[in-house]
């Protein structure tokens, strides 16, 4: 009987034990693959939420803290491009008012982003959070008696890796807090101008 427990047990006791200790060693590697993916895919949008702030800017000399208000910017929205006919430097041309500038409205959607697969709706969202919105603001601050817009747009990990170990994700916030670092992807900043950056970069 003893013998029959030590062959029956042991082994399934032993494989138990191996695939425990496997597990726990392989956890923190495919959390860290799947963070890699999940934050690859969201600093594109985040991008994307930028290029399109910058233009929108460049309309309204501000930017919006409604991602709405962003989306039909880019659906129905327009921007100026200047061209310009003949060089200033040609003083001969210049005289003869061959050379001058011109200014043409082009549709958003036409000249930003226009990259295969893009849909504008899905920059409201952070990806891989089950529908969870991006995170954005815009003010107007004083900067040095100036008044400078800024905006920033954010995914906390918290939305953005959900699903994931959750006490990897703790740990994770708690290693950006103490080194006093945003707890997720950011891009932007309405504390300070940081010239629109993101932080992973």
């Amino acid at each position: 009987m003893k013998k029959i427990l030590i062959f029956a047990v042991l082994p399934a006791t032993i494989f138990v034990l191996g695939f425990l200790i496997y597990k726990s060693v392989q956890q923190p590697v495919e959390f860290e693959r799947q963070r890699k993916i999940r934050e690859g895919v969201c600093i594109e949008r985040l991008k994307d939420i930028r290029t399109l702030q910058v233009a929108y800017k460049s309309r309204y000399n501000k930017f919006t803290s409604d991602m709405d208000s962003l989306i039909d910017f880019y659906n129905n929205g327009t921007i100026t491009i200047v061209r310009q006919i003949g060089s200033f430097d040609d003083s001969l041309a210049v005289a003869q008012k061959r050379v001058f500038r011109d200014s043409i409205p082009i549709a958003v959607k036409d000249t930003l982003l226009k990259r295969t697969g893009f849909i504008v709706d899905s920059i409201a969202f952070i990806p891989f959070s089950g529908g969870q919105k991006m995170l954005m603001k815009a003010v107007i601050a004083k900067v040095s008696g100036v008044d400078v817009p800024l905006f920033e747009a954010a995914a906390p990990f918290d939305y953005l890796l959900a699903g994931l170990e959750r006490q990897l994700v703790v740990n994770l916030n708690s290693d950006r807090e103490i080194a006093g670092r945003y707890q997720g992807l950011k891009v932007g900043g309405v504390d300070a101008p940081n010239n629109n950056a993101g932080n992973w970069e």
